[in-house]
């Protein structure tokens, strides 16, 4: 006689729930990143979305560390990746630099939208299947958190470098689309997941990051900037090295 199955358990720790509260306030951020650019503070829109996408980092990884996995987490976290990197950032863009353009800057928000929302389906799909969206190290396409990073660029260059002239509409219009096309794209792009560092190098890989932390308080637009050029230059190679999209 088998013995009965052990009830599932009707109540959680607040713990536990915190993987879901990181998403929650990352939402907020991506929406308040929109509230912001539409009242013309754009610096604040850009510091928020970057919020919401070190929150992304964060809560997966938390919520494995926690063992709190769930079915909603999960759909919840996709649902935010999406008004985050998708929808955000596009906006911010728009309200920066595209309303003169009107209609054709509006369709490049929208590519870049639904580019994105195509680059979360692949890879939950991915995710559910046997065929990962990583391979030997390297993202098939660009990742969206990274896309709503490089699309933001041309607002680093010009906080950076406010003397000098404004980005043309077009030129960010193309920039982009072409990001857009990047996120859906088989371009193989490094993942940082599959890094791994020998003890004895450790020290040097802290040291690292303290240069990088100092140089993105001290100087964050042009840090920003640098770190979007580094990231295009190792989508480069992976393409040049790896095969072509």
């Amino acid at each position: 006689m088998t013995e009965p199955a052990e009830p599932q358990k009707k109540q959680l720790s607040f713990v536990q729930l915190l993987p879901n509260v990181l998403t929650i306030i990352a939402i907020c951020a991506g929406l308040t990143a929109i509230q912001q650019a539409v009242f013309g503070h754009y610096q604040q829109a850009v510091v928020l979305v970057l919020l919401a996408a070190v929150l992304d980092g964060l809560d997966g990884r938390l919520a494995r560390a926690l063992n709190s996995d769930s079915a909603i987490g999960a759909e919840l976290d996709s649902l935010a990746d999406f008004a985050n990197f998708g929808v955000a950032p596009g906006l911010v863009v728009y309200l920066w630099a595209l309303q003169d353009l009107k209609r054709f800057g509006w369709i490049a928000v929208m590519v870049f939208a639904v580019c994105c929302v195509v680059r979360l389906a692949r890879f939950n799909v991915a995710n559910k299947s046997e065929n990962h969206d990583t391979k030997d190290g390297y993202f098939v396409g660009v990742p969206a958190p990274a896309g709503a990073l490089l699309v933001m660029a041309p607002m680093y260059l010009d906080f950076a470098f406010p003397q000098t002239p404004h980005m043309s509409s077009a030129l960010v219009s193309i920039w982009m689309i072409l990001i857009g096309w990047s996120l859906i794209s088989r371009v193989p792009t490094w993942s940082f997941k599959a890094v791994s560092i020998r003890r004895e190098h450790t020290r040097f890989l802290l040291v690292g990051i303290a240069f990088l932390g100092a140089a993105m308080l001290t100087f964050t637009w042009l840090s920003l900037a640098g770190l979007c050029l580094a990231y295009a230059g190792m989508v480069v190679w992976g393409l040049v090295t790896r095969g072509k999209a």
